[in-house]
């Protein structure tokens, strides 16, 4: 049996097949508002047969974006066009999900193609980031100005509020960005937080924000489904590793969550990570043998054969897809070109297959 092209069972839900669509920040929202480019940009994956797609770091306050053309969520106003987006999405057999962020520290950041330097508080397109502590993510960056304990309250509950939005919206999935250096992996990673309260020092007080994150945006779900995307470890000494998130993955199991997206890095800038292909598959399959959470791998699967390898050795349970469906939007298809399934195609393009 092809596994790629097997449904996988959520409890609410079923993606038709194993392959995600990994959120990738677009860079192209005014104000937080989505537009016609991110129904595109997302339809066409929809019309390409994926499983499920998540949409890119959504805000879920004007200053947790990484930029400001980052998607956000933190207004009512922001629902009306995320609604077409997600009607659109389930009416090509789609699950649509939203990835719920605050980028901390490595917000205020300019457009990639212009520069991805930080742009100061003083600047008009620029703000005042925060983060677990003062300690900014390049020497020459601003300095963070650390949450207070209210204050970290006062996010966990934009966090519930942004859920509720995102469930009017129409999302079925719900994913927590606790990964690549943003606000939730700056309090996870010691290198990053230095704090002496109950959010920092020990392993549980730095996952105590997640934690109580959670809680609050349980209190928001139905029969959508809750997924955390983490960094395995951040290839750095003295950092958060694959210990501590395989003790996170079980607690996260016992709080309802379903699916973690494990990715990795992105914390500190002296990170040494050893790339190439499946570099991140063995800290997915890690956790996967030490959890009994449904698992999702990513980073440089480029190819329907390496993606079904990666299913039928247990390594994990889905395939996130980021880079190669900007090189391709149609991965799906080629993916079933090259495992010899018969992949059943928008009935617009049939024609396509003759």
């Amino acid at each position: 049996m092809i596994k790629l092209f097997s449904p996988l069972y959520l409890q609410h839900q079923t993606l038709k097949n194993r392959i995600v669509v990994s959120p990738m920040c677009q860079y192209t929202a005014e104000d937080g508002f989505a537009n016609d480019w991110h129904l595109v940009h997302l339809g066409q994956y929809a019309i390409g047969q994926v499983g499920a797609i998540i949409q890119e770091a959504t805000a879920v306050v004007p200053e947790g974006r990484i930029s400001y053309g980052d998607l956000g969520i933190w207004k009512n106003e922001h629902i009306e066009k995320l609604q077409q987006i997600t009607s659109f999405i389930k009416s090509q057999n789609c699950i649509p999900g939203l990835q719920l962020a605050h980028a901390g520290r490595k917000a205020s950041s300019e457009k990639p193609w212009i520069g991805r330097r930080q742009l100061p508080s003083t600047n008009e397109k620029g703000w005042q980031t925060v983060s677990s502590s003062t300690i900014p993510f390049n020497t020459n960056d601003e300095a963070p100005v650390a949450l207070s304990i209210k204050e970290i309250q006062d996010i966990i509950v934009s966090f519930r509020q942004a859920t509720r939005r995102a469930i009017t919206a129409g999302y079925e999935i719900i994913e927590i960005h606790a990964a690549h250096g943003y606000l939730i992996h700056q309090f996870f990673s010691p290198l990053i937080n230095t704090r002496e309260d109950q959010y920092g020092g020990s392993f549980e007080n730095r996952i105590r924000f997640l934690l109580e994150l959670i809680n609050e945006i349980k209190k928001e779900l139905t029969t959508q489904s809750l997924w955390v995307r983490i960094s395995a470890t951040d290839w750095a000494e003295g950092g958060w590793n694959l210990k501590e998130s395989i003790e996170l993955a079980k607690l996260l199991q016992q709080k309802g969550v379903e699916v973690i997206d494990v990715s990795t890095g992105g914390g500190v800038v002296h990170q040494k990570i050893i790339t190439g292909p499946n570099y991140q598959v063995p800290f997915a399959q890690a956790i996967k043998e030490n959890s009994k959470l449904i698992i999702g791998a990513v980073g440089e699967i480029k190819s329907g054969k390496q993606a079904e390898e990666i299913l039928q050795n247990n390594q994990a349970d889905l395939i996130f897809i980021g880079r190669e469906f900007l090189r391709n939007p149609h991965f799906v298809v080629k993916a079933a070109q090259e495992l010899n399934y018969d992949l059943a195609w928008a009935p617009q393009y049939e024609r396509g297959k003759e």
